[in-house]
């Protein structure tokens, strides 16, 4: 048995897989974000472990006899997120996230100062990143930035707590901008601009290779063997590739979860850093990916339904009786509640309704809200550029993939087939499969593309009226820009 663990940023799920590659056990449990400030976003890394275990004792108890049988153990995360320990282990301060944007003006300083930043990194550097947090943190925290000893990703603070070792694996590293993607490795020069050196940076292997052993404390405590293995894993989006099967060029999957994002499998590496697509390594050796991200994607329903006092099920059912003719007349949502990555870069951009009427119902709300990521991935999958001329159709996951509504929506939108697929959790299934590979599986064997739940076609006349209102959704994103250079500052 292999058990993948993933670290989200609403939840950490686990689940045990055997070598059918059958998941035969899972569990989550729920993790909040707290914003104590405009545009900040943390998370107690303690949290997280105290998540993992939770999660663990329930498989352990529930699922005893596959437990037992746990080989080796994977790591799945939400990338960019900034752990800073002291010499002695202890966390400095809580982890700022991805979907925090309060680095703006360090990147802007970065962007004119250092060039060579984004030649090397092969990305452009943007709020969500972890060198340009650094630089916050040496700014505004001096004291410390001073007792840094050790930068560590999300799901490599769990790591280090399974495993007692700093390690972590290209595909994550390359979210930093202190990686030479193109290499593969910690780049000194990236790593000096932010005032760090390598010795702070946790060691490289690649996300199908062992990365340690479980502490013999943790697993006389759980009932494992000390010789289980863990891998090195991979950022969340790389392991839900590896988990959805995209392993080679062309490969290509949406995740529609608190983010939205298009990725597809490079078989080397693509970097246009100007156009906001991410250029990063793969969670396997010998291949890189290209990714959009656009911040708020699933999350802008749940922001809906919680302003609404209606769930996402409720409101999804009153979507669904909708008319054409209601539909070509709903409101145009602008998804950018968190500000956006791809294509923009803009952690100023706001989340708008456009033509709200007295007599709307919520339900024109919820269709536009959903309609409105759709267009969101739709100037991602524009942003990619060559690349999207190679994709021939796209796996959705992540739980917005639960919407059979939306699924349609987004075929409709960006005019290429959709299918999903029965394991939703693609992140913790693909750090499975990577600890699968770590303990001798075969790669032609354990990264399958899993059986098609469904299929959506794109509706050619629907996909007409949808590009007309697309337009408008661009338009309104430029005069949203214009109308902010208005405002005091």
């Amino acid at each position: 048995m292999y058990l993948g663990i993933d670290i989200g940023t609403s939840e950490l799920k686990a689940l045990i897989v055997n070598t059918q590659g059958e998941i035969v056990a899972s569990q989550h449990a729920t993790l909040s974000v707290q914003r104590p400030h405009p545009h900040w976003a943390e998370q107690e890394p303690e949290r997280w472990w105290q998540a993992c275990c939770e999660v663990l004792a329930e498989l352990r108890h529930h699922f005893p006899q596959a437990w037992a049988e746990i080989r080796a153990i994977g790591l799945s995360g939400q990338m960019h997120g900034a752990v800073l320990l002291d010499a002695g282990g202890r966390v400095l301060r809580p982890c700022i996230l991805w979907n925090d944007t309060r680095s703006a003006p360090q990147c802007e300083r970065l962007a004119k100062h250092h060039p060579r930043m984004i030649a090397i990194s092969g990305n452009m550097i943007m709020p969500g990143f972890t060198a340009p947090k650094l630089c916050w943190v040496a700014e505004h925290e001096p004291e410390i930035f001073s007792r840094i000893d050790k930068v560590l990703l999300p799901k490599d603070y769990l790591r280090w707590r399974l495993t007692g070792r700093f390690v972590t694996e290209p595909s994550d590293a390359a979210g930093t901008l202190w990686l030479d993607v193109s290499r593969r490795d910690w780049s000194d020069e990236l790593l000096a601009i932010t005032g760090l050196k390598r010795s702070q940076m946790p060691e490289l292997v690649e996300g199908s290779a062992v990365s340690g052993h479980l502490q013999p404390a943790l697993a006389s405590e759980w009932g494992l063997s000390t010789l289980v293995k863990v891998a090195g894993g991979g950022g969340d989006n790389a392991a839900s590739a590896v988990g959805v099967g995209a392993v080679n060029a062309g490969d290509a999957f949406i995740s529609l979860g608190t983010s939205g994002v298009i990725f597809v499998v490079n078989d080397r590496l693509q970097a246009d850093p100007q156009s906001g697509v991410h250029a990063f390594c793969h969670a396997l050796p010998g291949r890189w990916h290209q990714m959009s991200v656009m911040l708020s994607a699933a999350s802008c329903l749940r922001w809906l339904c919680n302003l609404l006092s209606v769930s996402e099920s409720q409101l999804m059912e009153e979507m669904a009786q909708l008319s054409d003719e209601q539909l070509r007349s709903a409101p145009i949502f602008l998804p950018y509640l968190s500000g956006e990555r791809t294509p923009h870069n803009d952690p100023d951009a706001s989340g708008a309704f456009f033509n709200l009427r007295h007599e709307m119902p919520r339900a024109l709300l919820g269709y536009a809200v959903i309609e409105g990521v759709a267009f969101g991935l739709a100037d991602g999958a524009e942003a990619l550029g060559e690349a999207r001329h190679h994709i021939q159709q796209y796996s959705l996951t992540g739980g917005g993939a639960r919407s059979t509504l939306w699924a349609q929506l987004i075929a409709d939108v960006l005019q290429l087939p959709v299918i999903t697929h029965p394991a939703s959790a693609s992140g913790a299934l693909g750090a499975a499969r990577l600890a699968w590979l770590a303990e001798g599986g075969a790669e032609h064997e354990v990264c399958l593309k899993p059986p098609v739940q469904a299929r959506y076609q794109p509706n050619n006349a629907r996909g007409a009226v949808l590009q007309q209102r697309l337009r408008l959704f661009r338009e309104l994103y430029i005069q949203q820009q214009q109308v902010r250079n208005l405002l005091p500052a």
